[in-house]
This record gives structure tokens, sequence and C-alpha cells, in this order.
């Protein structure tokens, strides 16, 4: 996966990409990272990029010019006319696991980080191809959104994880939250690892897991139950909890989610 990323600020991409999981996929040469500084494309030569928005307003527009200069750059760079370009933006489709592995599927990927009031409309129609937000929220800038998703899309990379497994058994890769985790010591401060964990029966130890997955998803996201297709053993599972109420630790509102999702599903 080669990454090119279009920003104001490339030293707060490249000192994020450059650690951890990332850093060491990038010196295995797993990943690639290139940084555009937007501001070498300035028209007056002097790094401004940006100015007053027609029509008034508060605030300052990113020029159309620097932001086209810096994606021609990017694309002698990657070597590739038809380049997917990511701009980070509110008014996006909200980043998610299914969109982590589409992205993943690409061998170069592209980012431009807004600042300011956004980024002139003309360059955005000229050489966007997705627009793609991590949250309805607003940030100073579009780097940390770039860098959240390079590092969900690094995930799906093959190598780019020690555990082959590690990458599918986590939270959203079957549409549910991941299960409680536990490690060495087996009592910690009088709590116990749950027995099952202990049992050595895998098949035992992966029911209990889904189920738990099942039940975190419940108490935390319904709305992700609300869309999955269960089987016979899912609705066993939430039937019984639904059957013991109270006694299974639900509160009412969980126990009226749970009667609406086991009527539909």
């Amino acid at each position: 996966m080669n990454y090119y990323v279009m920003t104001l600020f490339p030293e707060m991409i490249e000192q994020g990409m450059h650690t951890s999981i990332t850093g060491r996929a990038i010196e295995k040469g797993l990943l690639s990272l290139k940084t555009i500084n937007i501001r070498d494309y300035s028209v007056t030569g002097n790094g401004r990029i940006d100015d007053y928005p027609y029509g008034g307003g508060a605030g300052m527009v990113m020029q159309a010019e620097p932001v086209y200069r810096a994606y021609e750059s990017l694309v002698c760079q990657a070597e590739q006319k038809a380049l997917r370009l990511i701009y980070l933006t509110p008014q996006g489709r909200v980043f998610d696991q299914s969109m982590a592995q589409e992205f993943a599927c690409e061998e170069n990927l592209a980012f431009l980080c807004g600042h300011y009031e956004g980024v002139d409309e003309r360059v955005l129609e000229a050489i966007v191809t997705d627009y793609v937000s991590i949250g309805d929220y607003v940030l100073t800038g579009g780097e940390l959104p770039a860098m959240v998703m390079m590092d969900a899309i690094s995930r799906m990379v093959p190598g780019v994880l020690s555990n082959s497994d590690s990458g599918v058994s986590e939270s959203f890769s079957d549409g549910l939250l991941e299960y409680p985790q536990y490690s060495r010591p087996e009592i910690w401060r009088g709590c116990q690892v749950p027995p099952v964990l202990l049992s050595g029966h895998h098949g035992n130890v992966d029911r209990w897991r889904h189920e738990q997955s099942l039940l975190r998803t419940l108490r935390n996201r319904p709305d992700l139950l609300e869309h999955m297709q269960l089987d016979k053993a899912d609705r066993k599972f939430l039937r019984k909890l639904l059957e013991a109420g109270a006694d299974s630790g639900l509160s009412e509102k969980e126990v009226s989610v749970l009667q609406n999702i086991l009527e539909n599903s």
C-alpha cells in the first residue's frame, strides 16, 4: 500500500505514521508514505495558499491552484493517472470497517487534508473521488482523520499485523464489538478470569467469545445488532438473556431493545 498525503503539516503526518505498527510496516516495505506540502505550490511563492471567500464570511479558504499543483506532483510520484483521492470532510460518508477493507484493496491511496473554512470547491470537483468523515464533529484540519484512516486501512494490508488472525477477530470485523480480553494473572485483586477461558476447550471458548460479543454489542451498540443476520444459536442465546431479564444484568431499556431485535430478526 502506497499512501500520498497532501497537507499543510507534513511533519505531523510523518511523525504519526512512523511509529508503532505502521512505522514498522513502513520499515519493512509493506507500506510507503509520501507527503506533499501544499505550501510548496503557492502561487505567490511565499507559502501562502489561502484567501478570503467570495461572498464574504468568516475565515479563509484554501485556493484551488496550489492544491491542484500539489495534486499534479502527487500523480507524477504515483505514476498513476486514475488515483483514488480522499478528501477529509464532515460532509463525507462516515468511515467504518467495511470502508477500511475496501480502501485496503487499492495499490495507491491519496488524502487531501483541508484547513481553515475549507477548500475551493472547483478543485475538489476536479480531483476528489471520495468524501469521507470520521465522525460528526469538526477538527482543526484533515491530518488526524487521515492518520486514523491510514491506521485502520493498514491493519487490513497482508503482513502488517504480526498475527494473521488479529485483523479479522476485532470489533466490527463480523459486525459485532469485540469480546472481553484477559491475561495473567488468573486472579487479579480478587477478580477471576472466566473459567471457560481456562478450560482448553476451543469450541466452548469460541462460543463464549461470540456470545460475549453479542452481549457487549447489545449493551453498547444495539444499532449494529438491528442490521445483523442472526443465526439459530444467536437467537437462542439472546432469548435466554431476554427470559432472564434483570437477572442477566440487562436494564429495562436493553430488554426493550432486545425484544425489538428478536421480533424483527
